[in-house]
């Protein structure tokens, strides 16, 4: 995440919609890339500030106005009630329990970071792919009757198919959350995580399945076409050995290839927000990533390195539980070409 600053010299944050020093409403604009510090100029009508704006009039996105669940600015002319980041929603839970749209908001906060970084790195989000039979990116956000039993699905896994990210909302839930970290054996499990994720998923569909680029996926991380449901189903009636960090990100990625480039797809995104968020900071100068990837991951060591230090200093497991491979660092590499292509 880059830095945003206030006309007032304040620094903002990625989900502020008020400069804490100087009071102006902000919004982040995906248009523009940046917050922009607003001016009222009538009923969620505001003017932008901002010198990269030149004078460009917004409005807050309908979730933002109505639910206090999102910071992101629409047009005023082109006249659309939801932000870009919302309109990607395809299902949300019942808001009228309180409890949903508690979780719903910390849900989209993630989901608004994603799209954030697919947005910089300039992937296809949200418009049909001619000749791919691939569907625009989209979410859905459910509640199964673990949770409430007065819905009709009896588990929601979140996952991805047809074009869509399913998530439960329980993960939103950081109790739930860490009970299904520690029953899954995961590192470390998110929201944000889940939505890096299962974009691989969906991005696997857009640039690799029907591209040139097909073989060269499957000298690297296998056969996809090997039957997935019985592959998980070893995956989990064998748990994996210590031997998984030679080949793969984790253990999960032994799984399924298809799971295994969806790891390493989180990964890479994981990689470029945080580098630019410590360039951003002032932590280190980080490379591009169309750049010699090798000095990238050298980029990325040094910060993980940094960031697990301070951790133990502060009594914390190391907040990067992760080693790369040889291997891995070429799987890394070939999702690299594939974004900068």
């Amino acid at each position: 995440m880059k830095q945003f600053h206030c006309i007032c010299g304040q620094q903002l944050f990625f989900e502020n919609n008020q400069c804490l020093a100087c009071r102006r409403k902000v919004g982040y604009s995906p248009e523009f890339g940046d917050l922009e510090i607003l001016e009222p100029k009538g009923e969620n009508r505001w003017l932008s500030l901002g010198p990269g704006a030149d004078g460009a009039q917004f409005g807050y996105c309908e979730n933002g106005v109505v639910h206090d669940a999102c910071n992101w600015l629409v047009s005023v002319e082109s006249g659309a009630r939801l932000c870009r980041a919302c309109r990607l929603n395809a299902t949300i839970p019942n808001l009228t329990i309180e409890r949903n749209r508690r979780h719903w908001a910390l849900l989209e906060a993630g989901k608004r970071r994603l799209i954030y970084t697919l947005m910089a790195l300039g992937l296809p989000i949200d418009d049909e792919w001619p000749g791919s039979g691939v569907s625009p990116l989209r979410f859905e956000f459910l509640e199964d009757q673990q949770r409430n039993p007065d819905v009709v699905p009896e588990f929601v896994l979140t996952g991805f198919r047809d074009g869509k990210i399913t998530v439960n909302v329980a993960e939103a839930d950081s109790v739930y959350r860490e009970q299904m970290r520690a029953a899954m054996g995961e590192a470390y499990r998110t929201v944000l995580g889940h939505f890096r994720h299962e974009s691989g998923h969906y991005y696997w569909e857009r640039l690799v399945k029907n591209a040139p680029v097909i073989e060269p996926f499957r000298a690297l991380f296998g056969d996809e076409r090997q039957d997935y449901a019985a592959s998980l189903k070893a995956y989990y009636d064998q748990p994996p050995s210590d031997f998984w960090q030679n080949s793969h990100i984790s253990a999960y990625a032994r799984a399924h290839p298809l799971e295994d480039f969806a790891e390493c797809w989180a990964h890479m995104l994981q990689m470029v927000d945080t580098l630019e968020t410590a360039s951003a900071q002032g932590v280190l100068e980080s490379p591009a990533l169309g750049g010699n990837f090798d000095e990238y991951v050298q980029a990325w060591m040094q910060l993980t390195i940094v960031h697990n230090e301070l951790n133990r200093s502060m009594g914390r497991r190391d907040a990067y539980p992760f080693t790369l491979s040889e291997v891995v660092i070429e799987k890394l590499k070939f999702i690299q070409t594939l974004i900068c292509s």
